[in-house]
């Protein structure tokens, strides 16, 4: 193997804790910073010294490698962070806020769909040859999506505690289901109007939910079975090797079912590692002594996902002929989403009679957006291209979601901090 990779990799954790004293300078998130990180030191920024300063031919340079070696970091790192968001689903706290986390949740997922839908139909009469309709349901779809793992860095970090905080992390942990249900229903909408072919009743309704039944009941069963496990293990180190055991369980049967010859299931591996989490923290009643020291183990994993998000992003949109274009359809997207998830979640907790700093921040922090939408992208981008028709909308799909992971990336955890902090729910700076 390439020792430079190893070089790299110690080069990205040396720079990347180095932002961390910076962001402490500027009142900053750390998340932020590792972004950052990632923007400089990946192949758009850094990796034109190997590149002979030109985006050409970037994809096939030594750094752009570096990275697609290692994205798999991202894979792992999003399982435990819904794995982490599922202990959160403790019994006691959801009988306080489970009507309440479910209103809000289905609320601002789909009010953050509707406003962009209708503000990306607005501009498809405008320049209808470049926003389609194609291009209006799916981006629509992918707009009730969240990004749990910035949120979560920024509750860590400062130590975040109180009632938006209780509500917040069962409403992005649900958030996802229900970004998986519209996505499957728009997206096979968009695709019956480039096809010209018959709308599915089992590919938009039965498929999507028996995914999500079936995701739901794997994570139930790993967490069960870990959890009786403990009964042998009673050392804090074995039974955290169980919780990573059901982590990387629960990523290898997703990309199990992937495969035809169990009919193609998309399951949700953060759903399944979700539920796990859930069932643990409930069956194991000192659970906290395990959590606290994967909290610790699972730090060095959480920067290098935000560092390889960063280095990701590719930059070389900005830069071709649809430039001003997908800038334009990123700004309404993400404004108009911004909004939707706002008023989403304040309809939502003003219905459900949630505390005052509930109903005036909550929607603050669920601007950020990352993995699973780039993952909606990616699989929306890859079907479209198949179709002459759809290649351009195949395209802008993945440039204007990760021109707006870029924006939400930078900011969204700010923005947290900031509500969070105008909620009086940090503790320490």
């Amino acid at each position: 193997m390439d020792f430079s990779i190893f070089l790299y990799v110690a080069l990205l954790l040396f720079i990347a804790l180095l932002s961390t004293r910076l962001m402490r300078i500027l009142k900053l998130p750390n998340v932020t910073g590792y972004i950052i990180t990632g923007i400089i030191m990946g192949p758009f920024v850094f990796g034109l010294l190997f590149n002979h300063f030109t985006y050409d031919g970037i994809k096939e340079s030594v750094i752009y490698g570096f990275v697609d070696k290692i994205s798999w970091v991202s894979t792992v790192a999003l399982g435990f962070i819904a794995f982490s968001i599922g202990t959160s689903f403790r019994i006691n706290t959801l009988k306080a806020v489970g009507k309440r986390v479910l209103v809000i949740t289905v609320l601002e997922a789909t009010m953050a769909s509707a406003l962009v839908i209708v503000a990306l139909i607005g501009l498809h009469f405008i320049f209808p040859e470049t926003v389609s309709w194609q291009l209006v349901l799916v981006l629509g779809a992918i707009a009730s999506a969240t990004a749990p793992a910035a949120t979560l860095m920024v509750i860590k970090q400062y130590n975040a505690k109180g009632p938006m905080v209780d509500t917040l992390l069962p409403v992005v942990a649900l958030d996802d289901a229900v970004a998986l249900i519209l996505f499957a229903i728009l997206f096979q909408v968009a695709t019956t109007i480039s096809t010209g072919g018959a709308f599915s009743v089992y590919k938009m309704i039965v498929k999507p939910l028996t995914e999500i039944v079936i995701s739901l009941g794997v994570g139930a069963i790993l967490g069960f079975f870990i959890s009786f496990m403990n009964k042998f293990f009673k050392s804090r180190n074995n039974r955290l090797i169980w919780c990573i055991f059901s982590v990387f369980t629960a990523l290898g049967i997703y990309m199990l079912f992937k495969s035809e010859k169990l009919g193609g299931f998309e399951l949700s591996s953060l759903l399944m590692c979700m539920m796990a989490g859930a069932i643990y923290t409930n069956m194991q009643k000192d659970s906290h002594r395990t959590l606290d020291v994967m909290d610790r183990f699972t730090s060095p994993i959480y920067m290098m996902f935000f560092v390889i998000s960063g280095a990701t992003l590719d930059l070389t949109i900005f830069f071709n002929k649809n430039g001003l274009i997908v800038l334009a359809i990123a700004g309404v997207y993400i404004v108009f989403r911004v909004l939707g998830k706002y008023l989403g979640a304040f309809i939502g907790a003003n219905a459900t009679h949630a505390e005052p700093q509930v109903k005036k921040y909550l929607g603050l922090t669920l601007v950020p957006q990352a993995g699973v939408a780039i993952g909606l992208a990616t699989t929306a981008s890859k079907l479209f291209s198949t179709n002459p028709e759809t290649i351009e909308t195949s395209a802008l799909i993945l440039a204007i979601i990760l021109t707006s992971t870029l924006i939400y990336e930078l900011f969204g955890p700010l923005v947290s901090k900031f509500a969070l902090k105008k909620a009086g729910e940090i503790q320490s700076e």
